[in-house]
This record gives C-alpha cells, structure tokens and sequence, in this order.
C-alpha cells in the first residue's frame, strides 16, 4: 500500500469497496466504503454522492449526503435510511457485505460551509437529515477549530436519534458543541427531559437566543425546512445566511442557470438532440428534456432526482444550445466548461451531446 503522500485522488472511473456496515437503527445503516486502488477522497463536509445499485431490472441511480468527514480521507461513509417504499437502499441493507464492490458517481453538491467565513453556526436537521451536518461538524472538530455550534436534530422517538452517542461524546469533549435534541415522542418506559413536540419558534429562541449572529444550515423533509425558513422570518431572520439541502423538489423559486435567457422551450416547436458517440439523432418537441429524448430511443443516461439537484445526469453538450433551469446540480464552471444536466435541459434548435 502506498504512503499517502503517493496516493492518488479517488475518482468515480474506480468502484467502491464496502469495508464495513454499522446498523445505527432499524432500517437505517452506515455503509463505509474504500478505494481498491488505495486512493484518498477528496469532498467537501455536505457533498453527496450517486450510487449506482445493481438492483433487479436496474441500475437504479440513488443520492446519499457523505455523513464521514474529508478530514478522514481513507474512506468514505454514507447514512442511509430505508422508508417503507424504499428500492435502492431497502436493496442495500439486504445485499451489500464488506468486500461487494458498487459504482458510484460523485461526491457533488453546494451544500457545504467549506467557504464559509462565519464564525458561529446553527446546524438544524430532521431524521437522516443529519448526515450533512454530522460531515460538516466531524470536519471542523478534526481541524481543531474553535467550535461555536448549536446542533439541533429532530426526530420521532430519541432511539431514532441518529449519532446520537457520537455526538455526545464529541460534545462531552468540546464547550462549543451545544447539542438539542426534539423529538415528537418519547421511547416507551424510558423518560425524556428534552425539547418535546414540532420544532418551531419558541424552542428556536431557547435554543440558540443569539440565532441572528449565526450562519444556518439547514437539511430534512419539504416540510419541516419550511417551518425552519418560517421560524426564522418571522424572527427576522437575514435569510441571506441560511442555506438548506435536498433531494425532494423545491416549491418555492429555483435557481436558475438558462444558457438562453430569453427561450421559452416551445410544445409545438421542433429540435434535434444527436447523441454524438451513440450516432442517435432523434426528433423531439422543446419541452422534452435531453434526458427524455436519450430514453425514448433506448439510451442510458445516469439519473437520480430528476428535477437538477444532483447532477448525475451531468453530460458534456458539444454543440447547439439548450433552456436549462436547475437547482444547484451543476456548477458554474462545469456550465462554463459546456456540461449541462439532461434532466432539466430542453434544447433549441440542433443539439449534440456526448452520449
């Protein structure tokens, strides 16, 4: 094994390696995973990655927050949850061994405080939704920064607080680690002298009474960001200094990165996507995604959330022009380099891609 100033930086051309799966709760698993080769990973606290998982029928194309740390660059560690409809991660928790070998796609995303220059922050997350935050958090307790962190984590019942223990103990260790745990109920016969009940403006204050000087972050379903984002308005809140993660499709304004600012994708007006290394060229109407076309004629593109959150779909655009409005998939620089996410793009005219 080389020493790890030789190591080179895992890319997703290689295949992970499962090295280890800790049960943290019922259906909910951390999977640690390795590269064979013995590079490092290289990400940003917050970033997810794209699993490709070989279920049957499949691949089916899945988006995991990274719940390890960058700072721990020898593996890399996902949090999945099963729900109850769950394919991909339900196939998961019943297959994958240590030594399985999987595809993946990745790490990716904006939700991260890696730029931040904040000194002060408000971690609020809900259920699995304490991956990100568990990242960011690890990151900052390894670099030896003088933590200033509220850590607020919602749950069901406190037995479905996930890294509980870790966290506990990280913040036994740490004055500026201040843990508040909500839960909507407590464990049968095991008393609960916490916050109890929906997260909401009240508890926020008690919290973290100083909230307007601290940067939030904020990760977990729809509706719970949405009381979050209320909470702090109707405090008067700078939500300038609030950022959120996820993987459900946003209902309120998308970030918006059109290559033609003045398109309006047509449903009478024609275009022709050519899937260059395929030699597909197929016929389309404006209002069909990239994404689409590539699988009305039988191809395989990669995809995950299919609204512009991920970016698994991410492919490299070589000539024409294409309406594309994303939530945050893609960066600038990759727009700029011409990738665009097939998903959330309609094209104009004549369009090729390499696919």
């Amino acid at each position: 094994m080389p020493r790890n100033s030789e190591r080179t930086v895992w890319t997703d051309a290689e295949m992970l390696e499962c090295v280890s799966i800790i049960p943290e709760m019922d259906n909910t698993a951390s999977f640690t995973f390795k590269a064979p080769s013995g590079a490092l990973f290289e990400y940003d606290a917050g970033q997810f990655m794209t699993l490709e998982i070989p279920v049957p029928g499949g691949p089916l194309h899945r988006t995991y927050t990274i719940s390890s740390s960058p700072s721990r660059p020898r593996t890399i560690t996902i949090t999945a949850k099963a729900q109850a409809d769950s394919i991909g991660t339900r196939w998961m928790l019943d297959n994958l061994r240590p030594g399985s070998r999987i595809k993946a796609l990745g790490p990716a995303g904006l939700f991260t405080n890696a730029g931040s220059t904040a000194k002060k922050f408000l971690f609020i997350s809900a259920g699995s939704g304490i991956t990100p935050m568990m990242s960011m958090t690890t990151n900052m307790w390894d670099d030896g920064d003088n933590l200033d962190i509220v850590f607020v984590n919602c749950a069901k019942r406190p037995s479905e607080i996930i890294f509980r223990q870790r966290l506990e103990q990280m913040a036994s260790r740490s004055e500026g680690l201040d843990l508040k745990f909500v839960v909507e109920e407590p464990d049968p016969y095991r008393p609960w002298t916490g916050y109890q009940g929906m997260f909401n403006q009240l508890m926020l204050g008690l919290m973290a009474p100083d909230y307007l000087e601290r940067e939030v972050y904020c990760c977990g379903p729809e509706p719970f960001m949405q009381a979050v984002r209320d909470a702090l308005a109707g405090l008067g809140f700078d939500m300038d200094n609030y950022h959120q993660e996820s993987f459900h499709a946003p209902v309120e304004t998308s970030a918006e990165q059109p290559d033609f600012d003045d398109v309006v994708p047509d449903d009478d007006t024609k275009a022709e996507v050519t899937f260059a290394a395929s030699g597909v060229t197929a016929k389309v109407a404006e209002t069909d995604t990239i994404l689409a076309a590539a699988r009305a004629n039988g191809l395989n593109i990669p995809s995950g959330c299919t609204f512009g959150v991920c970016g698994t779909c991410k492919v490299k655009k070589t000539s024409g022009e294409v309406h594309m409005v994303h939530n945050g998939g893609i960066s600038d620089d990759d727009i700029d380099a011409g990738y665009i996410l097939a998903c959330c793009s309609n094209p104009i005219g004549k369009v090729a891609v390499d696919i």
